[in-house]
């Protein structure tokens, strides 16, 4: 019993990790630009095909086919991961100038339906170039199965726990100890105070987009050596996300990291028991949470000055 509740934690942590990653991403955005990527879960899918696309590249084989882990060089999955991020993040800065600045500021919410026609644009190219059929992403390690103690775990659950805490690590210490983070904070906290200061708010809103969609792209790229990459994959792993920067405090984005690892070890636990009730707990548990604290664990009220 001990070893399978070992092997539940190890699991939930490694998915909770894609969640957190997903969860940080909806932080940043909201508390910079008080908006939401509802297109989030279509960049985390097509962050793994485009860093998949990348290796084949790479390895000199046509898109849509298999590629064996032995032929990938430990090069090529660094320069897939960047490119999955950069062009991720760099679809991100297109969808705010393009489907949320013309809309902020204005009355109604025209900016969340232009994030969802957004997505389906982004969904409906990857179906034409890939196709619906989920592909085998190599990992990085292996697919050899470690065990320690009876737990058995995957090189590749590890390097997700290990990759998502070393984000969060950087990006608190850009927030706390550099010019850009201390810019952040400003448009976060007043954006019109923060451009009488001499702060590009522009500049900034774009920078927040960027980072959050990049950060969906590496979290499809490292899931799918365990999930496989699919263009359906994204919209659950948003959701969870999502859920999880509910659960710590969408505001706080150490909060939300801890919210998308609670969620995912839940989630796995859940599964030991009955698989069938993981959504229904999972939701009522976020449902119980907001009916509690309505900010999150860690979040605070939004004041709005007037």
């Amino acid at each position: 019993m001990t070893e399978a509740l070992l092997q539940a934690l190890i699991s939930g942590l490694a998915i909770g990790g894609a969640y957190a990653l997903v969860a940080l991403g909806f932080s940043i955005t909201f508390t910079t630009t008080k908006t939401l990527n509802f297109a989030h879960g279509d960049f985390v899918s097509a962050g793994s095909f485009i860093g998949l696309s990348s290796l084949l590249l790479l390895s000199g084989a046509p898109l849509g086919s298999a590629i064996d882990a032995l032929a990938v060089r430990g090069v090529d999955q660094v320069v897939a991961v960047l490119v999955a991020v950069a062009v991720m993040g760099a679809l991100g800065a297109l969808l705010y100038l393009s489907a949320v600045r013309p809309f902020a500021g204005k009355p109604g919410m025209a900016w969340v339906m232009s994030t969802i026609g957004f997505g389906i644009i982004v969904q409906s190219l990857g179906l034409a170039i890939w196709g619906p059929a989920p592909l085998k992403v190599p990992a990085p390690f292996g697919e050899d199965v470690i065990r320690v103690a009876g737990v058995g775990f995957r090189s590749q659950e590890i390097l997700l726990i290990v990759t998502t805490l070393v984000v969060m690590a950087v990006f608190d210490w850009v927030m706390r100890r550099t010019m850009i983070g201390k810019a952040m904070r400003a448009v976060a906290h007043d954006r019109k105070v923060a451009s009488l200061m001499g702060i590009n708010v522009s500049a900034v809103m774009v920078g927040a987009f960027f980072v959050s969609t990049g950060l969906a792209g590496l979290a499809g790229y490292l899931i799918a050596p365990i999930a496989s990459a699919s263009l359906f994959i994204g919209l659950g792993i948003a959701l969870k996300g999502f859920s999880g920067a509910i659960l710590g405090g969408l505001t706080n984005p150490r909060g939300c990291v801890v919210g998308g690892f609670v969620l995912g070890i839940l989630e796995s636990l859940i599964n030991l028991w009955q698989a069938q009730w993981r959504e229904v707990l999972l939701f009522a548990l976020v449902i119980l949470v907001l009916a509690v604290r309505p900010n999150g664990l860690f979040g605070r009220a939004m004041v709005e000055k007037v």
